[in-house]
This record gives structure tokens, C-alpha cells and sequence, in this order.
């Protein structure tokens, strides 16, 4: 119940939905009742079993109502028999009944109508919250899950949630009120046989309690186990030229069918438990009612103290609990199952996210002076990337990160962008500690093209116009032109509008990659940071993506990490990195005459 606790805001938006859905529930309980009371009459017409009243009876309160009921049907039956006769009665009463069972399910189809409403609902606004919270959390959330586990959560999981655990309000109404009422027409026809209701209800929910151990466990293995198959799903598709080109199509194959082979086997074990309830509900309300049906007729026959009519409709009735029973086991198996399916989804929603705004956070929209970053140290987990790293970046300047891969550039670029915390020490722009800023306008004062050309299944103008989303096809046009990408756009069937395909890869490298340099142009930001944007690309591409940044990081503050060390030589400043320490810093021939470590790399590089 805690979890549903939590999940409740997301019901509140509905709630006049689930007043609805209470309301004709309790009103389906009721006529459910009603529809087996109003067999009494009519089979006390058919066998002549009415009692002679002709005398109309005086309501003389609600202790008396039972006995004021039974005279006025005796009295209704009496005088229309006489007056219009036996068809016409018989007549009235099938009418009655008929009634009675179309505003019965009138109102369980107005029920479902409305929880309709109130379960698609909460499956949208869950689904949209836990996209949001998705896309919110940090990159070192996403370092430790599997994506496709968070796939499974926000598709699979969230459905659970929406199917099995809302069957709680079902739970709570619907079938308790349909036994509930059962019960007092029960008691108002026979006492003493409603003492055996009593004794099969608590047997069997302690019967259907001892099945239903373990179910939430399975449940929770099972989902991760989705979760597993569809991460398979999700690496084998990014990764398919490798998965190819070293033949390894039956290796992910039986990866993934052993994963769906372990879902197949929890999922038949659930399945079984639950299917289990059912049957045993029924067979232990069977038992009841065949003892019902030798102590009634035992009543009826030979005692005489129970009208015959009476009893039918009190085996009606004890046979209309068997219905609820069963779908109060069934929906707590649903509720143990939406249970661990929720404790998937809220382990994603609450979530604590370190990398935020804080309060009355600083927004800044332009870069005056310069990035200064003091004494920092950084750590992932356990492994010290960064240490005691001091760097300042005038506005204006070109500064280069230079060093051998693990030494610490990227991660400089993730701190920057906050993608990442710093553990020590600070970054400031403008003398205003980054984490004091706006974390949208922050990102804002800063442009980035990475060494993957991240692209999404859209349109050129879509995958350009992020940063920019207002951005008109003339100036999408001209950041194309800067990017040295748009005589080939120019050239594809639909220009600008031309879907390139998931992940781009109806494009080539370098044209992905001056594509992504077009998006950090429209955006237009005074601060560029470019990590390794060439280190992918053929010599060829690289020529055309070079001139694509050296046209756009003019009149910029640029931090470029380079790999190749050929384009980096007009930089202002470059930082040669290792080990997460600055090792040396100057320019290019300030560096070269040093014969140190830089002048090392470029003699590796020439000799290459």
C-alpha cells in the first residue's frame, strides 16, 4: 500500500473519474443483489406459493422493512392476480426483472467507462514523468543501467502499474460491495445458512494467500529480466556493422534467447500461481454450496421453516459470491505483480538528481571575461581522473587539451556543460561559480560537437534546429554554409526537409559531423567546445570539417580536445594533459622547442 500511496498524486488530476467509477460500482453491487431478490416473487407466482394478502401493508420504519416488502409483493401479487390475472402478473414481474438486470450492467458498463478514463490517464502522465525524469538525470545514472532496463520501465512496467495495480479501487468497491450486499439479503432469508458463508470466505483467502507467496518476487525478476532481452534488443541494433563483420550473429542469439528463455520460465511459474486461484476459489465455493444444498433441503423438505423460493434464490446468492471471490484472489495476484512493477518505476521517479539548479540560481546569458577552473579534482567511482587541475580561458581565445586518451580532456568538457560535478575545487565564468548558474542558461553560453555525430531519425532542419527551434530555413541555410555542409544538402532529393535516417546513417562521417558543427552555429553560443570532432573522419572529411570550424570558431571562445595535433596548431594556448595533471602549456612552437612530451606526440603523429 505505500507504493500505491505514491503512485495516488498521479490519480488525483481524476478523481472525479474515480468518484464516478465508485459510485456506479456501488450502485452494480446493489441491482447485482436485486437482480437474484427479484426471482422470489415470480417463482412464488409460478408455483403458487404467494401468500394471500389483500390488505395493503403501512411502512412503519426501517426496522420493519423486511416485513413491509414481503406484504406489499404478497398484496401486489394478490390483488393483480385477481383483477387482471395470473399472465398479467407473471408479465410485470419478468418486466421487473428485466429491468432490474439492464441497470445492473448499465452501471458495470458505466463503471469501466470511467476507470477507462482514470487508468489511460495515469499511464500517460506516468509515462510522461518518467521520460522527463529519463532525460533529467545525470549521465552517470545512465553509466550504471542498462538503457533498454529503462525502456522496459517507462513501456513495460508503467503498463503493469496502470493494468495490475489500479485494480485496487476495483478491489476495494466493486466486489467487496457485491459480497457485502450478497451477505445481508443472505442473512434476511436465512440466518443459520449464512453461518457457512462465513466459515468459506476467511478459509479461502487464507487458502489463495499461501498461492499467492513469492508471486511479487517472481514478478520483480521477471521485469528485469525484460529488461535484460530488450538492452540485448536495443546494443545488437546501435551495434550491427559489428555484430556482422565478426560473424557474431549466433552469439547475441543465444544471449538473447537465454534471456527469453529465463522470462519464459518466470513467466510460466507466475502464470500458473495465478491461474491457480481461480479454480480453487470456485472448487472451495462449490464445497460450501453443496453443504448449503443438503442443510437447506433439509430445511425446506423436512423441517419446513424455508420457503422454496426463498431457498433458490439463497443458492443464487451464495453462488453470486463465488464470482467476486474469485476476482478479489485474481486482483491480488495483479497487485502483487503492479506492486513490484511499481517499485521499478518509482526507483526511476525518485531518483535524487545532483546536477540541478539550485535555488535562485544565477542566469546568464552572455560571456564577458574568461572560464577559470581552480584546483579541481574528479573522480569516476573510484578512479581519480582529474587532480589538482587549474586552467584559465580568456574570452577570445583558442585553448587546446592535448594528451593521450584517459587523460582527463573529455571529462574537462563534461565538467564545463555540467554534465558532471566537480569533487573539489571550482569552475567559474565570468568569476560566477558554474554551479551557481541557471543550468539551462549555462548550457546556453555553450556550444558542443562531440566525436560521435549524435543525430536523430528526422530531418535536417529538425537535427539543426535544437538549439534554435524557431530558426527560419534561411538562417538553417547559412549555419550549413559556415558548417561547409551545404552543397551536399543542397543536393539531396527534399534539401533541408530530407530524412536521414536513424542515427544519420544515410550520411557519411564527415557529412554527419559537419551537420552537428551546423547545429552549434544556428545556436550561435560565445563559448564552443569541440571534443576530439575529427578524430573519426577520413583525411578527405577532415579538410571539409576543419574548414567548417575554423569558420566558426572566429570571434569565439573556443576549448577544443584534439587527438589529431595538426589542427590544433594556430590555438591561442595548448594544454598538454596527462594523467589528469598539466604537464606543459604554451603554443605550438613555444612547445615544440621545449622537446617535451607535446614535441613526443607530434613526432609520434609525423611518424604515423
Amino acid at each position: 500500500m505505500s507504493n500505491f500511496k505514491k503512485i495516488f498524486p498521479f490519480i488525483l488530476p481524476y478523481k472525479k473519474y474515480a468518484y464516478l467509477n465508485i459510485l456506479f460500482n456501488v450502485l452494480y453491487a446493489l441491482f447485482s443483489t436485486l437482480s437474484f431478490m427479484a426471482l422470489i416473487p415470480i417463482m412464488q407466482v409460478l408455483f403458487d406459493q404467494t401468500k394471500q394478502n389483500t390488505v395493503k401493508p403501512v411502512y412503519t420504519g426501517i426496522a420493519g422493512a423486511k416485513e413491509f416488502i414481503e406484504n406489499y409483493l404478497s398484496y401486489f401479487i394478490t390483488t393483480t392476480t385477481a383483477e387482471f390475472g395470473v399472465g398479467r402478473t407473471l408479465t410485470i414481474m419478468v418486466v421487473g426483472i428485466i429491468s432490474v438486470f439492464l441497470l445492473k450492467n448499465l452501471c458495470d458498463y458505466l463503471a469501466l467507462f470511467f476507470i477507462t478514463f482514470l487508468r489511460n490517464g495515469i499511464l500517460r502522465d506516468m509515462r510522461n514523468a518518467m521520460y522527463k525524469k529519463t532525460i533529467d538525470l545525470p549521465l552517470a545514472f545512465f553509466s550504471e543501467k542498462r538503457k533498454g532496463d529503462t525502456i522496459s520501465r517507462i513501456a513495460g512496467d508503467v503498463n503493469e502499474v496502470q493494468t495490475s495495480f489500479l485494480s485496487i479501487l476495483e478491489l476495494m468497491v466493486k466486489e467487496p460491495l457485491t459480497i457485502v450486499f450478497t451477505i445481508i439479503a443472505m442473512l434476511t432469508i436465512s440466518v443459520k445458512l449464512t453461518l457457512f458463508v462465513f466459515i468459506f470466505i476467511p478459509l479461502s483467502g487464507y487458502v489463495i494467500s499461501l498461492i499467492g507467496k513469492q508471486l511479487k518476487k517472481q514478478s520483480t525478476k521477471a521485469q528485469q529480466e525484460q529488461g535484460v532481452f530488450l538492452s540485448t534488443i536495443e546494443e545488437t541494433l546501435g551495434g550491427l556493422k559489428v555484430v556482422k563483420g565478426y560473424n557474431s550473429e549466433s552469439y547475441f542469439n543465444r544471449i538473447f534467447q537465454e534471456s527469453t528463455q529465463r522470462f519464459f520460465d518466470l513467466s510460466n511459474r507466475i502464470s500458473n500461481r495465478q491461474n491457480l486461484a481461480s479454480p480453487v476459489s470456485e472448487f472451495m465455493g462449490i464445497m460450501v454450496i453443496a453443504i448449503l444444498l443438503w442443510y437447506g433441503g433439509h430445511m425446506v423438505l423436512i423441517e419446513k421453516t424455508l420457503n422454496g423460493a426463498f431457498f433458490i434464490t439463497y443458492m443464487g446468492l451464495a453462488y453470486n459470491i463465488l464470482t467476486p471471490a474469485k476476482s478479489i484472489s485474481k486482483a491480488s495476484y495483479s497487485i502483487k505483480r503492479g506492486n513490484a512493477a511499481a517499485e521499478r518505476v518509482l526507483e526511476i521517479l525518485e531518483q535524487e538528481n545532483p546536477i540541478t539548479s539550485k535555488e535562485n540560481a544565477i542566469e546568464k546569458h552572455t560571456f564577458e571575461q574568461a572560464i577559470t577552473i581552480s584546483n579541481i579534482n574528479f573522480r569516476y567511482e573510484d578512479e581519480t581522473v582529474l587532480k589538482d587541475f587549474s586552467l584559465t580561458v580568456k574570452k577570445g581565445q583558442t585553448v587546446a587539451l592535448v594528451g593521450q586518451s584517459g587523460s582527463g580532456k573529455s571529462t574537462i568538457a563534461n565538467l564545463l556543460t555540467r554534465f558532471y560535478d566537480v569533487n573539489d575545487g571550482a569552475i567559474a565564468i565570468d568569476n560566477l561559480n558554474i554551479k551557481d548558474l541557471d543550468l539551462k542558461s549555462l548550457r546556453g553560453l555553450m556550444g558542443l560537437v562531440t566525436q560521435d555525430s549524435i543525430l536523430f531519425n528526422d530531418t535536417i532542419k529538425a537535427n539543426i534546429s535544437l538549439g534554435k527551434l524557431d530558426a527560419t530555413d534561411e538562417e538553417i541555410i547559412e549555419a550549413l554554409k559556415i558548417a561547409n555542409a551545404y552543397e551536399f544538402v543542397a543536393n539531396l532529393p527534399k534539401g533541408i526537409y530530407t530524412n536521414i535516417g536513424d542515427s544519420g546513417n544515410k550520411l557519411s562521417g564527415g557529412q554527419k559531423q559537419r551537420l552537428s558543427i551546423a547545429r552549434a552555429v544556428l545556436k550561435n553560443p560565445p563559448i564552443m567546445i569541440l571534443d576530439e570532432a575529427t578524430s573519426a573522419l577520413d583525411t578527405e572529411s577532415e579538410k571539409f570539417v576543419q574548414i567548417a570550424l575554423e569558420n566558426m570558431m572566429q570571434n569565439r571562445t573556443s576549448i577544443v580536445i584534439a587527438h589529431r595535433l595538426s589542427t590544433i596548431q594556430k590555438a591561442d594556448l595548448i594544454v598538454v594533459m596527462q594523467k589528469g595533471r598539466i604537464v606543459e602549456q604554451g603554443k605550438h612552437d613555444e612547445l615544440i622547442a621545449m622537446d617535451g612530451t607535446y614535441n613526443k606526440l607530434v613526432m609520434m603523429q609525423s611518424f604515423e
